[in-house]
């Protein structure tokens, strides 16, 4: 059974004529009378019986034709939807992104992409989690792109550099280390650390400065959210390394500057390598590249 001979069956049901549904199928006569016919041989039933020069359901065709009806009209919606989707100016993007951009980075540029008039009615689903659940989302097509870490040898991922993020060490105001504003790893490693959970991409950016230094930081406990690391730092329950979020300023913590040792990290945007991505997800891929060369990368730093 081919997907245009129950075309050809609804039109002929509608018409009762071969020539008229022949002409408004655009095609010829004999052609709609050879599909018709092998159509009631693959259902082994007749659907038409012939009235003068029309033709009219059986009881079986009027049967077959609600569910003929049915279909075309769910794979109609789909078509419907799927140009929807794809459309580049009101299509849907899925996109995911770690924890720390969810209060300003992600926020402002979907506002600015929003502002654009040939953007306004293409429509964002939005996931948050650790850099590890990013690119499995990536891999499992939930997301059409993420921002989040870098991470090596994730040959399936491209990752696009977008904007070096700066990292400091939060205390409690009433901690000893408060009266700095720079502090080095070798002046904070005594305390007890409230470090981010092995999933996070940062994770590795961390561990990484206290193998440089050659410390083993005494880690009490290991958190997702930048959010939660705050508030156990307010409630001086450890100290922490985090990227420098908007958000600091509300919890009981002050921002200490690490001068040493230096580090990169950068936040990326990653899609999965030759996927297939909508005209609207190219739009906004394309736009984000544009938007974070301009605030960001040449700006080296963003806080």
């Amino acid at each position: 059974m081919k997907l245009r001979q129950l075309y050809y069956f609804r039109t002929l049901a509608r018409l009762e004529h071969y020539t008229q549904a022949a002409a408004e199928l655009a095609i010829s006569q004999p052609s709609l009378s050879h599909a018709i016919s092998e159509l009631e041989k693959e259902l082994d039933a007749y659907l038409f019986e012939r009235k003068g020069r029309n033709v009219h359901l059986t009881k079986y065709g009027r049967m077959f034709l609600t569910y003929v009806e049915n279909a075309l009209e769910e794979l109609e919606k789909g078509e419907k939807k799927l140009h929807q989707l794809t459309n580049p100016y009101t299509g849907i993007v899925d996109l995911g992104f770690i924890y720390t951009l969810g209060t300003d980075f992600v926020p402002k540029m979907i506002e600015s992409f929003s502002k654009k008039e040939e953007f306004q009615n293409i429509s964002f689903s939005f996931t948050q989690g650790d850099t590890r659940k990013m690119l499995q989302g990536l891999k499992d097509e939930t997301f059409d792109l993420a921002f989040c870490s870098y991470i090596e040898n994730e040959t399936e991922i491209e990752f696009t550099p977008l904007a070096q993020q700066e990292l400091v060490v939060i205390v409690q105001k009433n901690h000893p280390l408060a009266k700095y504003d720079h502090v080095s790893l070798q002046e904070v490693a005594p305390y007890p650390f409230i470090f981010f959970h092995k999933n996070s991409g940062l994770r590795p950016v961390i561990d990484a400065l206290f193998e440089q230094e050659n410390i083993t930081p005494n880690i009490i406990c290991e958190v997702e959210e930048d959010s939660a690391i705050a508030g156990l730092v307010s409630v001086n329950y450890g100290i922490s390394i985090i990227p420098r979020i908007s958000f600091l300023h509300y919890f009981d913590v002050k921002s200490l500057i690490l001068k040493e040792p230096s580090y990169e990290r950068y936040i990326c945007l990653a899609k999965r390598k030759n996927a297939y991505l909508s005209p609207s997800a190219v739009n906004f891929q394309n736009f984000a590249v544009a938007y974070a060369k301009e605030k960001y990368l040449d700006a080296k730093r963003f806080i």
